[in-house]
């Protein structure tokens, strides 16, 4: 693979995750700014994924409850196993710290990439920033 997952802390590296966020949700996809950061952000696990040369092209987190969000690869990053390797990483360290029950919300048209992952839909769809979502879990059994 062409990039590297690696842990970030918030506060050494949120202009780098915020870039991203912001490039992927606001600008390309109209999320209003004020509802792409949240209180969360603090006290979450965030992953970044790096080309070789450092180049930041990825990101997601995990909330302490499996809550896993704020996936975003940039553009010219995307099917080239990127955010599966982000996924891969949260779900592989949810194992390594006995966190069970993961879930999401995941945008509609993103259902099938959280299937290949064992991740279920669960309920109606339902409108985050005017995009259309599905709440998707990770059967216990699965991590």
């Amino acid at each position: 693979m062409e990039v590297v997952i690696n842990s970030i802390d918030w506060n050494s590296g949120q202009d780098q995750l915020l870039a991203i966020r912001h490039a992927v949700f606001v600008d390309e996809q109209g999320v209003p700014k004020e509802l792409e950061r949240d209180e969360h952000d603090q006290a979450a696990l965030h992953l970044i994924a790096r080309t070789a040369d450092g180049t930041a092209v990825g990101t997601a987190r995990m909330l302490g409850d499996g809550h896993i969000g704020r996936m975003a690869v940039l553009p010219a990053w995307r099917r080239r196993g990127v955010g599966s390797a982000l996924l891969s990483e949260l779900i592989r360290i949810a194992g390594d710290r006995d966190i069970h029950g993961l879930f999401l919300n995941a945008q509609c048209e993103a259902e099938s990439f959280y299937r290949r992952f064992g991740f279920v839909a669960e309920g109606e769809i339902f409108a985050d920033a005017g995009i259309a979502h599905r709440r998707m879990i990770l059967p216990t059994d699965e991590v």
